[in-house]
């Protein structure tokens, strides 16, 4: 079979993504859904002016019965035209994912469920536990600094039901992944969460940022994980303005990925844009660590292949995953697989050609990448 027909044929584990916008979007909200910003576009500008929202015109207009490349203002308007619903069921379905791998944890107020997720695909969706979450809905219990650190471990422990298979950390957002790594003590983590509370009495504002409940979190995190066999997934890379761009580069990580190793449960790194060369090299250099480049191959519009290209330079076929890390937008679901089987076959199909790869290796590869090792890690 060409390489084009595996990689378009692929039941994809989408390893990373969120939910869904579940009702109609106007036309600010639309817009503003195209970019990782958290202000409107300069005056006199949209964020219809971008890589990822050229992508969205061309690719995704002719599944709501548009010319390619059609207007902003059209496509705002049939959108609405069909409604939430028809536009989910329609973007969802065209994206053919065997599986969603869903963090349930980021603003789940404006989103729809897992389950929901999967209803409108149909296809099995399972949960990935944000332990920032956790963390921020036990700090608003009323449990007292002392008992914080065995309060969020009983929290995470109960948040892992029937349908969760991996845990994952915002560490890079919230304290940066150029921090110590060392395991804080109990004394540590109580002053920490004591300073967190006062500040949560203070000010209102319900958001873990602090460095030494962060190590709490990633190593209790850890031990679990260890014990159940879960993947524990971090951001790194590309995100909005609360990213310190060169504080959040994986090999920061290092230091943790080593001491846990004895623990023996996947690390996933997610994203990765503009660090997947150097993530590669940790895929390649630690057993535990896979990684992936979604998110940026939507994002960086028609410049996909070589991202695609990069992350396929050093790291082996067994450690690469697929993601989209679709927000809100059904387009993204879309968006995320039809760029990942594009770029992935105009890979292989150039070391076939140059004959660098039989034919039968590129399609083990695909496989490898876009089903298989997300399936042996998160046993799905």
């Amino acid at each position: 079979m060409p390489i084009d027909d595996v990689c378009d044929s692929l039941p994809l584990v989408d390893h990373h993504c969120h939910g869904l916008f579940p009702a109609d979007l106007d036309d600010e909200r639309l817009a503003d859904s195209l970019s990782e910003a958290f202000a409107p576009a300069p005056a006199g500008t949209s964020h219809w002016d971008k890589p990822v929202a050229l992508s969205v015109r061309r690719w995704c207009a002719p599944l709501l019965d548009l010319p390619p490349l059609s207007s902003p203002a059209d496509y705002a308007a049939r959108r609405r035209a069909l409604g939430a619903e028809e536009v989910n069921r329609r973007f969802l379905a065209a994206a053919r994912i065997g599986t969603y791998l869903v963090d349930s944890g980021n603003r789940p107020e404006e989103l729809c469920s897992v389950a929901e997720v999967g209803a409108v695909a149909g296809a099995p969706a399972r949960e990935i536990v944000r332990m920032e979450s956790v963390a921020e809905v036990v700090a608003q219990s009323g449990v007292a600094a002392a008992g914080y650190g065995e309060a969020f471990e009983a929290a995470l422990r109960e948040s892992i039901g029937g349908d969760v298979v991996g845990l994952k950390s915002i560490l890079a957002y919230r304290a940066t992944l150029n921090i110590d790594y060392g395991r804080p003590s109990d004394a540590e983590v109580e002053a920490a969460a004591g300073r967190w509370l006062a500040e949560i009495e203070q000010t209102g504002r319900v958001r873990i940022t602090d460095q030494v409940l962060e190590r709490h979190l990633i190593w209790t995190g850890a031990e679990i994980a260890g014990e159940r066999g879960f993947p524990m997934q971090f951001h790194i890379g590309i995100g909005d303005p609360d990213i310190e761009l060169h504080r959040v580069d994986p090999s920061h990580l290092t230091p943790w990925i080593k001491a846990v190793e004895p623990l023996g449960f996947p690390i996933t790194l997610l994203h990765c844009y503009p660090f997947q060369r150097e993530a590669g090299l940790l895929a390649e250099n630690f057993p535990a660590v896979y990684f992936d480049v979604g998110f940026a191959l939507n994002w960086v519009g028609p410049g996909y292949q070589r991202i695609m290209d990069e992350a396929l330079e050093l790291a082996p076929f067994t450690k690469q995953l697929y993601s989209s890390d679709a927000f809100g937008l059904a387009e993204l679901y879309y968006l995320g697989a039809l760029r990942f089987r594009t770029a992935l076959a105009a890979a292989l199909g150039r070391w076939v050609e140059a004959d660098e790869c039989s034919a039968a290796d590129a399609e083990r590869i695909a496989g490898l990448i876009g089903v298989e090792n997300a399936r042996r890690i998160y046993r799905v």
